[in-house]
């Protein structure tokens, strides 16, 4: 399950993929067959072929700025810094200007590829260049692929869909299962746009009405299989199998945008196939990913389009999305220019939902699920346990059923939608249903989920909710996982009967900090996690960490070993059970609480024993 990442390629997402089980007429193979696994990692490629930057005279005319690159490119040419003795003989590559992006910067194509060391000398050259604001390696990016719980909810919606109770595990009220058949008594995402930016979709009779147009934003022709490198209308997926092995690892289709939005809004208690999270809700296809993956650069415009932004070229999306999925991404901190466009998306009051990564590593280490402003989803498997693939840490929100793969069998290792049989181009092939393992799985739940929200808070007569307060509820609104997981894997389980009641109940705002004083704390260090804390029933203990100003994001949280705690936390002051900004306090020892851009002050954690505890793990990060 764990996949490899090299350099300027990612790997999949979407990690695993098993058998189809039915075609268009409903025919059905019942027979467990074995999960083939996707190709885990994209083979190393040279890197270099486009960079995005941010001119300081944006009005420069393009081949100015094309000059720019290539004058930088001769610069660190003869520097000598390549340390390939081949190459430095060779002619610097010249460049292209390509287009303008949403957010003002530029995409330049070099005329040949580079390999790192060269690559790295010319963006040196460029930083340092003072026609140059910014510049950034246009980085391809791809999909992602104990205790019961029960509720005292009475679900009056069990779906007629013949295949829901055999293969949907996820939507119903297993330990890792999202528990949707309560929330669908409350709201089915009527009204609610969610933008799924992936692999874009293919005819589907099980989708086909709650998928809107589209666009596709891929530049490369090669990458897209389109004739041209235009962008255009509609966001077919020709299919993204690859069958050179000097570009990306050779694979099969995996039809991964069609997979995922059906797990948002696939027809439901349709007589038909299987069922959707929210399946009232209209899914926006955004085609961004192609043979090998898709650009970053792409990916940005794509988001901005999506939320109802502009974007040079492209005419004005007539269906703005209220929720954007991308289970996609790739290795290193978040790009700028991706913040960027999710600065611009969650301004415009769209929520961006995330798949945390397949690589079993720090989310902190993996774009865009680092990046701010948006909720980063970890998976889970059908035990409610942590995906042993799945990414982790502080700057993951919360856990969503992403599937265990083998170890949980077929079908309850996998997430179970739409998709086609094809190994190629979808014509090739008919509609099926296809089972998949990864974050990107999980994704797609949590932005389901978020849609209800949104539907069931307009349907009473509320206003929309924020990006902030969707995340919010989101968050606040999980189960605890049945055992602490082995690694932080943010609030707990996603739980959409849990975020429909909390929108509708209206949580209300947390207090202001009170007047700084000076009370007897023990000092965390920023990142380091203090372990082996225990206490009794009814105990509490005091941290600080020195928050500086600037910062985007305080995470607090507690994890592993046994008993029950809650955590609170206020600015200033001790906080207290009663009396605190921010706390958490759900059943276990996994506790989470999130502060956006916290002031420069002394924040202090109240750590209390609900129950004696034992083994427990606190951090603090900002």
């Amino acid at each position: 399950m764990t996949v490899n990442t090299k350099t300027l390629r990612v790997s999949l997402l979407a990690s695993v993929i098993a058998a189809a089980v039915a075609g268009p007429a409903g025919a059905v193979d019942r027979t467990p067959l074995e999960a083939r696994p996707m190709a885990a990692a994209v083979a190393q490629q040279d890197a270099g072929a486009r960079l995005i930057v941010k001119y300081r005279d944006s009005r420069a005319a393009p081949a100015t700025k094309a000059q720019t690159v290539e004058s930088a490119a001769r610069r660190a040419h003869a520097s000598r810094l390549v340390r390939n003795s081949a190459d430095a003989a060779s002619a610097a590559p010249a460049a292209r200007h390509l287009r303008k992006m949403s957010m003002g910067a530029d995409v330049v194509a070099l005329s040949r590829k580079l390999d790192d060391a060269q690559l790295q000398a010319l963006v040196r050259e460029l930083q340092a260049d003072p026609a140059v604001e910014h510049v950034e390696i246009d980085q391809m990016l791809q999909h992602t692929g104990t205790a019961r719980v029960t509720t005292d909810v009475q679900p009056q919606l069990v779906p007629n869909d013949p295949y829901y109770a055999q293969y949907n595990w996820h939507l119903q009220n297993t330990a890792g299962g999202i528990h949707a058949e309560s929330a669908w008594d409350e709201s089915t995402g009527e009204g609610v746009v969610v933008a799924v930016l992936d692999t874009g979709i293919i005819p589907h009779p099980d989708m086909d009405p709650n998928m809107l147009e589209g666009y596709d934003f891929i530049t490369d022709a090669w990458v897209s299989r389109r004739a041209t490198d235009d962008r255009v209308p509609g966001a077919h997926d020709y299919g993204d199998w690859n069958d050179d092995p000097l570009e990306c690892d050779v694979t099969g289709s995996s039809f991964h945008g069609t997979h995922v939005a059906g797990t948002v809004a696939e027809l439901t208690n349709n007589g038909e196939g299987m069922a959707g999270v929210a399946h009232d809700a209209k899914v926006l296809p955004v085609r961004v990913l192609g043979r090998c993956g898709g650009y970053t650069s792409d990916i940005a415009d794509a988001i901005v389009w999506a939320a109802g932004g502009e974007v040079p070229d492209v005419p004005t999306n007539p269906n703005p999305a209220e929720i954007i999925n991308m289970s996609l991404g790739g290795s290193g901190a978040c790009r700028s220019v991706s913040q960027d466009a999710i600065n611009v998306a969650t301004g415009m009051g769209t929520l961006v939902v995330v798949a945390a990564g397949n690589s079993n590593g720090d989310v902190a280490n993996f774009s865009p699920a680092s990046c701010d402003n948006v909720v980063s989803v970890g998976a889970a498997r059908i035990n409610g346990g942590r995906a042993s693939y799945s990414n982790y840490g502080s700057l993951v929100d919360l856990a969503g059923p992403g599937g265990g793969g083998g170890v949980d069998g077929n079908p309850n290792g996998y997430v179970w939608q739409a998709s086609n049989d094809s190994d190629t181009s979808p014509e090739l092939g008919v509609a099926t249903y296809m089972g998949m393992a990864g974050t990107s799985m999980a994704s797609p739940h949590a932005a389901g989920v978020a849609a209800l929200v949104q539907s069931a808070v307009v349907a009473s007569g509320g206003e929309p909710k924020t990006p902030a307060e969707l995340e919010q509820i989101l968050v606040e609104s999980v189960r605890a996982f049945p055992a602490a997981p082995d690694r932080p894997l943010g609030a707990g389980l996603l739980d959409a009967p849990g975020a429909i009641a909390l929108a509708l109940g209206d949580p209300g705002d947390p207090g202001e900090p009170g007047d700084p004083d000076e009370p007897d704390a023990i000092e965390l260090t920023n990142g380091v996690a203090l372990t082996g804390l225990s206490g009794a029933a009814g105990s509490s203990v005091l941290y600080s960490i020195e928050v500086p100003a600037g910062e985007r994001l305080l995470s607090v949280l507690t994890y592993g070993g046994s008993g029950d705690v809650s955590v609170y936390v206020s600015a200033g002051e001790a906080p207290t059970a009663a009396d605190h900004d921010s706390g958490s306090s759900r059943p276990g020892t996994n506790e989470t609480v999130r502060i956006s851009n916290p002031q420069a002050a002394t924040y202090y954690v109240l750590v209390v024993g609900e129950r004696a505890f034992s083994g427990v793990s606190l951090q603090a990060r900002y």
